[in-house]
């Protein structure tokens, strides 16, 4: 659950950058690049969380005391 929590924050704490950007620097270039950048982001993003509700799916793998030596 905290994954998802913290994809959808880092999502929208890119997007208010890109959209700062935008605001300070006008160009139509730039709003074309910070719309691909936020499509293909928002892509990504979605991607992660589905996979996140496949069953068996494990975000930490099981610790093995082995490791610690």
């Amino acid at each position: 659950m905290t994954d998802k929590v913290l994809a959808l924050i880092a999502y929208v704490v890119m997007a208010a950058f890109l959209v700062i950007l935008l605001i300070y620097v006008p160009r139509f270039d730039l709003a074309g690049v910070v719309i691909v950048t936020l499509l293909l982001a928002g892509w990504d993003t979605l991607q992660v969380m589905r996979s996140h509700q496949r069953p068996g799916h494990e975000t930490h793998p099981p610790h093995d005391p082995r490791d610690d030596i």
